[in-house]
């Protein structure tokens, strides 16, 4: 699209995903900003809450710890698990289509960066269990 190119966005610019546990907000990939190779977002999740084990196929994902406290697995090639806990400047790095959760295990909520390589992986959240789409707050 030329001469609308969308360098910069916030959680507020964008759809955000909300769920039980928590919400996601992708400010970088193709809808979003017109990203080819990797989309990203923001991820906060309340207190208790997280996201049970799941994979994205296909995609890596890089997961950098804002805020907070938790619990993040990741099952090794094998598929044995890897628990580790996790807090403010932890990054986590999840092999494509390999299985993971994360869980916020904090006194208040957790915010983390992900990013997925390639895109597509942020389409398939909205085919989750109780996904909400909220409209772009501005």
């Amino acid at each position: 699209m030329p001469g609308t190119e969308r360098f910069f966005s916030t959680a507020d610019d964008v759809e955000t995903l909300q769920f039980d546990w928590g919400r996601i907000s992708i400010t970088v990939s193709p809808a979003a900003c017109g990203s080819e190779g990797f989309s990203a977002g923001i991820v906060v999740m309340k207190k208790g809450g997280g996201h049970g084990r799941h994979n994205h196929p296909g995609a890596e994902e890089i997961i950098h710890v804002i805020s907070g406290e938790g619990e993040q697995m990741v099952e090794d090639a094998e598929g044995r698990p890897i628990i580790r806990k996790i807090g403010p400047g932890t990054s986590v790095y999840v092999p494509a289509s390999r299985y993971h959760s994360t869980a916020n295990t904090g006194d208040g909520s957790m915010t983390v960066f992900v990013v997925y390589a390639p895109t597509g992986a942020e389409q398939a959240l909205r085919t989750l269990p109780g996904c909400q789409v909220l409209p772009p707050r501005r």
